[in-house]
């Protein structure tokens, strides 16, 4: 079982933050409607979704897994790299408390969710335009003693690690392998994205399926084809914001975590 935290999409999406994208008109009631249909997507897998409300001072904030990133012991809360989003952390930290105890990234760190992996007790971060050095050493002294191994990552080309590398299970990634230092993944059976797709590489997991973008239906082939289920949606007007599929939501399993 897991409760999904998520939160509505702001009137003022279309003033998002962009880094590697040219800024392009946003439905905003279109991308409502995409967010919602994600929500019936983490329902139909099992989840409880909790939605947080947003504001037109948090452009950004739909995309909440930028805000925490969950374990099983803790949840760890961000301290964007983008300055104009850590407004956004309140109302997360308040949705969080009852499930998982906190600890906050403090300054110098600047940290994204997007920018964490985590793969059994592996934990890569991606050192980008929004998460630093600092972030990563604060992230090891708290999860080290948890029994993680600590990992940073360059990204280049991308917003996020998580732009150019996911998840499928404990031993499979999906990557896009010009993105990262794919090096870092060795151990790992990789799965390239189409190379008419290089965007294609966030996937959401979840215990039974992953959660895909109906963007990019060549490199879902071949999830099929090596026996993965997917669960496809439409997510082109957040990703005109540079979301994608992982960023729009905080799963926390509600089955492991410590009372």
């Amino acid at each position: 079982m897991f409760v999904a935290i998520t939160r509505a999409v702001s009137p003022a999406l279309a003033s998002c933050e962009l880094t590697h994208l040219q800024r392009t008109p946003i439905d905003v009631e279109r991308a409502r409607q995409q967010h919602r249909a994600y929500e019936q997507a983490l329902i139909a897998a099992g989840g409880i979704v909790q939605r947080l409300e947003s504001g037109a001072d948090m452009p950004d904030a739909v995309f909440i897994e930028d805000t925490a990133i969950v374990f099983d012991e803790l949840a760890l809360i961000a301290r964007p790299g983008a300055a104009s989003r850590r407004r956004e952390t309140t109302a997360v930290v308040d949705a969080l408390r009852p499930y998982r105890p906190l600890v906050p990234i403090e300054a110098p760190g600047t940290v994204d969710g997007g920018d964490v992996l985590v793969v059994g007790r592996e934990v890569f971060v991606g050192l980008s335009t929004r998460t630093n050095n600092a972030a990563v050493e604060q992230m090891r002294a708290t999860l080290e003693p948890h029994g993680y191994v600590v990992r940073a990552v360059t990204v280049r080309g991308a917003l996020h690690l998580k732009s150019a590398v996911t998840a499928l299970d404990d031993a499979t990634l999906l990557v896009n392998e010009h993105w990262i230092d794919s090096d870092r993944f060795d151990r790992f059976t990789c799965i390239d994205v189409d190379p008419s797709e290089p965007s294609a590489a966030n996937a959401l997991r979840l215990a039974d399926r992953i959660i895909f973008p109906a963007a990019f239906p060549r490199t879902a082939e071949r999830l099929v084809e090596r026996g993965f289920r997917l669960e496809i949606v439409d997510a082109s007007e957040l990703a005109k914001a540079e979301g994608a599929v992982t960023c729009c939501s905080l799963i926390v399993s509600t089955t492991t975590a410590e009372p």
